[in-house]
């Protein structure tokens, strides 16, 4: 899959769109297919907490 045919997730706006748009800022991806790209919030939640607990560990 290259980026061009990637699905986003647009942050200002939650919707999720196909293909890459170079003035889009706000956008999330690409994602493989529709479902995952609208989960990316909850994709960047899982991986944030994942690196949190990782700093913990390591500095523990």
């Amino acid at each position: 899959m290259s980026s061009d045919d990637g699905w986003y997730y647009d942050v200002s706006t939650g919707t999720v769109g196909q293909g890459k748009d170079p003035s889009a800022l706000n956008r999330m991806g690409p994602y493989p297919d529709r479902a995952t790209a609208e989960r990316a919030l909850e994709i960047a939640a899982e991986r944030n907490k994942a690196a949190d607990e990782a700093d913990d560990e390591w500095n523990n």
